[in-house]
C-alpha cells in the first residue's frame, strides 16, 4: 500500500493506516460472503503455489507450459510460473516487448524483459522478425522509433514489401485535422479501398470528437470501438444475480439487486434481510423467516417459491425458473422489455452448453460475450464503415490504412504519462503499436496549435503543438514524407493571386 500510494496516488499520503483498515475490511466482507473478485483469482492460486509441497504436486501435472502476450502478464502471473516451472524446462512464453502497453492493467514489461536472466542459463531466446503486415517503409520507421527505447530485446522488423514512405502532415488545428481525415479516407476510398480497410487510431478517446463531429457532419458512417459488455446490461445482470443468490445465499450484491426487484421492498429492507442472512448460522433460515412490509408481502412469497423451486431443479431447467420469475419485473422496469428478452433468450441457450449452474456462472463471468442488444444504435446506413479506435484498443488489428491523430508531445506522449521514465518508455511503445497496424499507408497527423477551452465566444487562445519526442527531426527526414497542406497554412498561403503593395503609413497620416 505505501508503495502504491506513493507511486500512483500522492495526493492521499497520509492515510495509508486508514487505507489498509479499508482493504482489511474488503477482504474480511468477501471471505464472509464466500466471493472472490477477479483480483482474487490470481492472488488466491499465488498463495497456494507459495506452498512447496503444492507447487511441485500442480506443477507435476505439465510437461509443457506456453504462455502468450506474456508482455501483457502481471507480478502474480509471473509468480505463478515460476512456481510451476522452477527451473523453466518445458516454460515457452511468447510476447513483443515493444507492445508491453498495458501497466494501467498492470502489466509489468519487467517480466518479459528479464526472462532469459531468471531461468539462466537454460532460456533461449528466439527472435521473430519476419512481418507479414506492413511494407518495408513502414516498418522502417516503426523500427527507428522503438529503437530509441531504453531497454529492449533488439530485433528489426523486415518484410521484403515495397510501398510509399509514411506521411507526417502538418495541419493548422484539429478542426482542419480533422476535414483532412475526412478528405483522405473519402479519396482512397474513390481509389477502391472501402472504408472499413481504413482506421483512425488516437491516443485518448476524447481526441476523435473534432473527427466524429465532422464524419457526422458528412454523413461519413463510423464505429468507434468501446462500448457496453453483454455481462452490463441490467436485464442480464439481473437474471445472473438470481442464478448467483440460489447458488450462494450469504452473496450480499446479487442478494441485494434481487431484493430490490421485488415490488414494494426498498434498499432498506433490503439491507435489513441481508444483515439477519449474514448473522445467521442457516442463510435459507434466515431468508424464509424475513418479514417484509404488507406492501412487498404478495411479491416476496412469490420469490420464496422460486427460490425454493431453484434450489431443487435440475440444470439448465432452472434458468427457465429463474427466466420466469424475472420477466414479470422486466416488463414493470424497462419500456424495451421486447429486446431485452432477446438477450434472456441468449443467455438461456448459453446455459444449456454448460453441465452445472456453478460451471456456467464461474465461466461466463471469466469469458463474456461482446455484445448486448441494450446497446444497439441507429442501423449503418451502408455496410462499409470507417473504424475509430483508441491505440490501446487497435492491439492485434490490422488495416489497408492508418491515420495517427495528434503526433505531437502532450498527446504522443500523453502528459498524464510523462511524470516517469518508465510511463514515457510504454507511450513509445503505443506508438509503435499504432504504427504497425498499418499494412500500406501510414499517415501521422501533427496540429500546429490547440484551442485553450473555457474562454470568450469566438476567442482564439491556443497552445502550439510540438512533433512528438518520439520522432526526432532525423527520424521525421530520413523515414518520412513530410507535407503540409494549403488549407493547414491558412488561405493567405493556398492564394497564389498577386496582390497590390500601398503604403499604409501614407494613408494612416492622411487619416488626420
Amino acid at each position: 500500500v505505501d508503495d502504491v500510494v506513493a507511486t500512483t496516488f500522492p495526493w492521499v499520503r497520509g492515510h495509508e493506516a486508514e487505507l489498509k483498515r479499508l482493504f482489511a475490511a474488503y477482504v474480511d466482507a468477501k471471505q464472509r460472503q464466500q466471493v472472490l473478485d477477479y483480483d482474487d483469482l490470481l492472488l488466491y492460486w499465488q498463495q497456494t503455489m507459495s506452498e512447496p509441497a503444492l507447487a511441485q504436486a500442480i506443477g507435476a501435472r505439465f510437461d509443457h507450459v506456453l504462455v502468450d502476450e506474456y508482455q501483457d502478464t502481471n507480478r502474480l502471473q509471473a509468480a505463478i510460473l515460476r512456481a510451476l516451472q522452477p527451473d523453466g524446462r518445458g516454460l515457452t512464453v511468447v510476447g513483443d516487448d515493444a507492445q508491453a502497453i498495458y501497466s494501467f492493467r498492470a502489466a509489468e514489461v519487467r517480466n518479459i524483459l528479464d526472462f532469459p536472466a531468471q531461468f539462466a542459463p537454460a532460456a533461449r531466446t528466439l527472435a521473430l522478425t519476419h512481418n507479414y503486415r506492413s511494407t518495408q517503409p513502414i516498418l522502417d520507421a516503426s523500427n527507428a522509433v522503438i529503437a530509441r527505447a531504453a531497454e529492449r530485446f533488439t530485433k528489426d522488423l523486415h518484410s521484403g514489401r515495397a510501398g510509399a514512405k509514411p506521411r507526417l502532415v502538418t495541419v493548422a488545428d484539429e478542426a482542419a485535422q480533422a476535414r483532412f481525415v475526412a478528405d483522405d479516407v473519402l479519396l482512397q476510398r474513390e481509389n477502391g479501398l472501402r472504408l472499413r480497410q481504413q482506421a483512425v487510431l488516437f491516443r485518448t478517446g476524447h481526441h476523435g470528437a473534432a473527427l466524429e463531429l465532422e464524419l457526422t457532419r458528412r454523413g461519413i458512417p463510423f464505429v468507434k470501438y468501446g462500448g457496453l459488455r453483454f455481462l452490463e446490461a441490467a436485464h442480464v445482470k439481473d437474471l445472473l444475480s438470481v442464478l448467483r443468490w440460489a447458488q450462494n445465499p450469504r452473496g450480499r450484491l446479487a442478494a441485494f439487486r434481487v431484493a430490490t426487484l421485488i415490488p414494494g421492498l426498498g434498499p432498506a429492507s433490503a439491507r435489513r434481510l441481508l444483515d439477519a442472512i449474514e448473522t445467521a448460522a442457516d442463510p435459507l433460515a434466515a431468508l424464509r423467516g424475513f418479514k417484509p412490509s404488507a406492501a412487498a408481502a404478495a411479491g416476496w412469497r412469490d420469490w420464496l417459491a422460486a427460490h425454493a423451486a431453484l434450489a431443487d431443479a435440475p440444470w439448465p431447467g432452472a434458468i427457465t425458473l429463474a427466466r420466469r420469475w424475472y420477466e414479470p419485473q422486466l416488463e414493470r422496469l424497462h419500456e424495451d422489455a421486447a429486446i431485452r428478452r432477446g438477450d434472456l433468450a441468449q443467455l438461456e441457450r448459453i446455459a444449456a452448453t454448460f453441465t452445472s449452474r456453478e460451471r456456467f456462472l464461474a465461466e461466463l463471468t471469466l469469458d463474456p460475450p461482446e455484445a448486448t442488444s441494450d446497446e444497439s444504435d441507429a442501423p449503418h446506413r451502408d455496410e462499409d464503415y470507417l473504424i475509430l479506435s483508441t491505440m490501446h484498443s487497435a492491439k492485434g488489428q490490422e488495416w489497408a490504412s492508418v491515420h495517427v491523430l495528434n503526433a505531437v508531445d502532450g498527446c504522443m506522449p500523453a502528459d498524464v504519462a510523462t511524470g516517469h521514465g518508465d510511463e514515457i518508455e510504454e507511450e513509445r511503445r503505443l506508438l509503435y503499436v499504432a504504427m504497425t497496424r498499418a499494412r500500406h499507408q501510414l499517415t501521422l497527423l501533427v496540429p500546429q496549435k490547440f484551442h485553450l477551452t473555457q474562454q470568450a465566444k469566438y476567442g482564439d487562445r491556443h497552445l502550439y503543438g510540438a512533433l512528438t519526442r518520439f520522432i526526432p527531426e532525423d527520424i521525421a527526414q530520413r523515414h518520412f514524407e513530410r507535407m503540409a497542406p494549403a488549407a493547414a497554412l491558412g488561405a493567405e498561403a493556398a492564394n497564389t493571386t498577386p496582390l497590390p503593395a500601398i503604403d499604409l503609413m501614407a494613408r494612416v497620416r492622411r487619416a488626420f
